[in-house]
């Protein structure tokens, strides 16, 4: 039978500067073996937070579709944002830029937001292509041991995660930026990166999410995402919010 020890010596990554494991439940199994974490939401919650902190706002993450998201913002005396395309402020990163300094936003999200609300007890940040070297440099001043979590997607309705190519890839521009021996999961997500860096927007917008954002009419939310450290702040995670580092 498999103990939590065997589990940890074959699937932990513990010889390993650099970590790279899928959504929640690699969160769950390998988070605590790391100094710091980074949380890969690239379609919608990681470059949205990169955005609006790079405006100087902060930003609270929230469960999605939870009933009290517009309590907590009336709490907060903070906007509350809506799904993509529906309000000024929404999953849509290009509304990030309707904020002002000072401002604050709760952010509803299923994934980049549910894997923050997770991870609390160390450093958080969140990646993405905009941020990707920001929040490297940032990460590794943080700690030794960082552990990068591609968030991923959700096959609906049944809510299960769905591996999404864009967060690998996100997952990859950070992990190329860090010091330190890289797992071959981080090594595999980091040359996928590097093979697709001259053509980034291509790809993501012929993978299945970025076809859906095209589907959708949100072309200019994938030049917007696939825009290579356009931001210079680093996301971090401090009492309940993200701001600049």
């Amino acid at each position: 039978m498999l103990n939590r020890s065997d589990e940890i010596s074959w699937f932990g990554q513990i010889d390993f500067d650099v970590r790279c494991e899928w959504g929640e439940e690699g969160l769950k199994r390998l988070g605590s073996l790391c100094d710091v974490v980074v949380i890969v939401d690239a379609m919608s919650f990681s470059t949205c937070v990169s955005a609006a902190v790079s405006v100087g706002a902060t930003v609270y993450p929230h469960q999605f579709k939870d009933t009290g998201a517009s309590e907590k913002a009336k709490k907060l005396g903070a906007e509350l944002a809506s799904s993509r395309g529906a309000g000024l402020l929404s999953l849509s990163p290009t509304t990030m830029l309707n904020l002002k300094p000072g401002m604050r936003l709760v952010l509803p999200s299923r994934n980049g937001a549910v894997l923050s609300l997770a991870a609390q007890e160390k450093p958080i940040f969140a990646g993405c292509f905009r941020n990707a070297s920001a929040v490297a440099k940032a990460a590794s001043k943080c700690g030794k041991t960082i552990l990068v979590v591609p968030a991923g997607e959700r096959w609906l309705p049944e809510s299960l995660m769905r591996p999404g190519l864009e967060d690998w890839l996100a997952a990859g521009a950070v992990i190329s930026n860090l010091p330190g021996s890289r797992s071959a999961e981080a090594e595999a997500a980091a040359t996928l990166f590097e093979a697709c860096r001259s053509r980034l927007r291509e790809v993501l917008g012929a993978c299945g999410s970025g076809r859906e954002l095209r589907w959708k009419g949100f072309e200019k939310d994938l030049d917007f995402i696939a825009a290579l450290d356009a931001d210079a702040a680093a996301p971090r995670f401090i009492n309940g919010c993200y701001a600049a580092m």
